[in-house]
């Protein structure tokens, strides 16, 4: 008789083995925004089960795992774990030869902005998210505010001033095979007048003149103004993925 045995070999990592043979393996990592996101890798059901039991037993709620929304296998299996779904991200392609869209009067696109103006920006940015939408629904890499102590590095920022403060703002990692843009906003009362797509725009021109043809993004499905932005400017869906959780409060 076959014995599944549970054990776990690190303080994120767990294992199934049996008959001398790892059948199944678990995994916990901590982001950076502090919450921890769950995985597993087995080929059978019944071993995915009991890690995923295991590893709820052995770790503090709230609890994430992310799939893709094609897979209807893995999304069951984490359902029937006690995860719901908690957000759907869509995944785009966005081309960067493109003309720069024109600022609105009196707004100047900056692409060497100051670390303490972009700081005071990126501060009233996340208390307008935090007390509409809530920081939940930004990307997982999009830190949450801690105090103003995180370092932010400006040559991955395009601006917008109006009036000599900055107002919008757009952030480009490059470090990947194809930049990926992070984070696309707009101050409240400075939006729905063009300010993002004229500052998203210039920053991919940046990009194409860098010689990259393409950007990638993931765009939260609730966030219906970046989802129309990104269409406006030929972004292409090429996917999604489904952010669930466990113990939600």
């Amino acid at each position: 008789m076959n014995t599944l045995t549970l054990s776990r070999v690190a303080e994120n990592q767990w294992h199934a083995i049996e008959n001398d043979l790892v059948v199944g393996r678990g995994h916990a990592s901590r982001r950076l925004d502090g919450r921890t996101f769950l995985s597993i890798d087995t080929w059978r059901d019944t071993v995915f089960d009991q890690l995923a039991t295991a590893m709820l037993a052995d770790q503090s709620a709230p609890l994430y795992t992310v799939v893709d929304e094609t897979d209807h296998d893995l999304t069951t299996k984490w359902e029937r774990a006690g995860f719901t779904r908690e957000r759907r991200e869509s995944e785009f392609v966005v081309p960067t030869n493109l003309t720069p869209a024109d600022p609105p009067s009196g707004v100047v696109i900056e692409t060497a902005p100051t670390e303490t103006e972009l700081r005071e920006l990126d501060r009233a940015i996340r208390a307008e998210v935090e007390a509409t939408v809530g920081w939940q629904t930004m990307p997982a890499e999009v830190l949450p505010w801690q105090g103003g102590t995180r370092p932010l590095d400006p040559s991955k920022y395009t601006v917008a001033t109006k009036d000599g403060r900055y107002v919008g703002l757009v952030r480009v990692a490059t470090r990947t095979r194809r930049p990926r843009i992070g984070l696309v906003a707009v101050l409240a009362a400075e939006q729905r007048h063009g300010i993002g797509r004229a500052v998203l725009t210039q920053a991919l021109s940046r990009l194409h003149q860098a010689g990259f043809e393409a950007a990638t993004t993931e765009v939260d499905e609730t966030n219906t103004a970046a989802l129309a932005l990104f269409e406006q400017i030929g972004a292409e869906r090429t996917g999604g993925s489904l952010e669930l959780i466990s113990g939600k409060a």
